[in-house]
């Protein structure tokens, strides 16, 4: 299997060094990519460098995770406008754990295995150097013209904001990190998203200069959305990998929701599907776009690579219940398909606000469905709202206990996608 071609026609290679390909054709090789631990969950922008590990190990090289305990004291500048806020060291840890705990789901360490999974901490080996010795045994090989060349360096020193010594030195910490792992773990290849070019070039050099060896890196393209939006930014925020901070069900309708336009391309990056499956689906889609095709197999995979294949069952049981069946009363669902709805914000108000009766405008803004009466009142008027699948059609609407469902909830839609049940007790 040629991983470069692979990768190539799945749109996942931005800029290869060359000699990258010829050097995967070689030999088994083994490559890493970086995991920033600014939060314990991973987000859906870091399932790509996941998938390239993935891609990797399936073609016989061996994947190693780092997860930047030390760099993540400093800051990477690539991409931002400004320093960031650094973490102290108990979040830096409970951070690490997290996203260890969920980068083993998807790679295989069995260690009978010649290209076994490996995972490592940079603050492993960072932890033990002191400043003096960091300066003068690694600093020395790298000229500050070469750091300030680097693109992400320029436009910080060229912004308002500037670059503080920390964040500058980043990109040296990131370079040693493929050092240590060349010398190591005989790791020859680093890849990572196309702002960390500049880091990752500059540990080639690093190995270059130091120990007389030779090693390539790729980058991958910045995942983008066809409309101009962030991509993995819902109403609610990141859309992310753990299901306690956002549900299978809310992680497929991300999915499924996407356009047209982007669901071509993100079908090829997200998945495993081959060419020729993926040129079918997509000729498919094509004769019926209507019936979402690309979108519900995109969602179904993802779905199911993240978070398996019991929680894509129950996300697409969820779906229907709040989507295909939305025509049917409220009236209809059960306690349980009330209580175990995915995807629901559930709120707890007191039933006996209700009792006499509350303008809906107060409820909403009440129950913090709305953060202001105002907000409120915009959505009823431009008809986005339902109470129990019914479009509310003006002000005036009175909540009361009639229109508790089972004597206790109530049901409230905002917009297309945000659910709400409020149970009254």
């Amino acid at each position: 299997m040629n991983l470069v071609a692979e990768l190539r026609w799945r749109g996942m290679i931005a800029d290869i060094m060359p000699g990258t390909e010829e050097q995967l054709q070689k030999e088994m090789t083994t490559g890493y990519v970086g995991f920033d631990p600014t939060a314990d969950s991973l987000h859906i922008g870091s399932l790509v460098p996941i998938l390239l590990l993935v891609h990797l190990q399936r073609a016989g090289h061996q994947p190693v995770a780092l997860v930047g305990g030390a760099t993540g004291m400093v800051g990477d500048p690539s991409g931002k406008s400004a320093e960031r806020n650094l973490l102290d060291e108990a979040s830096l840890a409970k951070n690490v754990a997290g996203i260890k705990a969920q980068l083993e789901k998807f790679l295989d360490f069995d260690p009978s295995k010649a290209n076994k999974a490996l995972m490592t901490n940079n603050y492993d080996w960072f932890k033990a150097i002191s400043f003096i010795d960091f300066l003068r045994d690694t600093g020395k090989h790298i000229t500050v013209n070469y750091m300030m060349a680097k693109e992400s360096v320029k436009k910080r020193i060229e912004g308002d904001a500037g670059i503080s010594y920390t964040e500058f030195a980043y990109q040296l910490m990131q370079g040693y990190d493929f050092y240590w792992l060349y010398n190591n773990l005989n790791c020859k290849l680093q890849f990572g998203g196309s702002d960390q070019w500049g880091n990752m070039t500059t540990g080639t050099e690093l190995i270059r200069r130091k120990s007389g060896g030779e090693a390539f890196v790729f980058t991958c393209p910045l995942i983008t959305k066809a409309d101009g939006g962030k991509f993995g930014k819902t109403e609610s925020g990141n859309v992310w990998l753990d299901a306690n901070r956002t549900t299978p069900y809310q992680f497929y309708q991300f999915w499924l929701n996407a356009s047209d336009a982007d669901a071509i391309k993100w079908i090829k990056i997200f998945t495993f599907l081959d060419q020729v499956a993926i040129e079918e689906i997509t000729a498919a889609h094509k004769q019926n776009p209507a019936a979402r095709l690309l979108q519900k197999t995109l969602a179904k995979e993802v779905t199911t690579f993240v978070h398996g294949e019991d929680e894509y069952q129950k996300a697409i049981e969820t779906t229907e219940k709040l989507f295909v069946n939305a025509n049917a009363p409220a009236e209809t669902l059960s306690d349980d398909d009330l209580e175990n709805m995915e995807g629901v914000q559930k709120i707890n108000f007191e039933k006996s606000k209700i009792e006499s009766g509350i303008d809906i405008v107060s409820f909403l803004a009440d129950t913090t469905i709305f953060p202001s009466k105002g907000e409120a009142k915009k959505m009823i008027q431009g008809g986005g709202l339902s109470i129990n699948r019914n479009k509310v059609d003006g002000l005036q609407v009175n909540i009361d206990n009639s229109l508790l469902l089972h004597d206790k909830y109530i049901l409230v839609q905002k917009g297309k996608k945000n659910y709400y049940l409020v149970i009254c007790v």
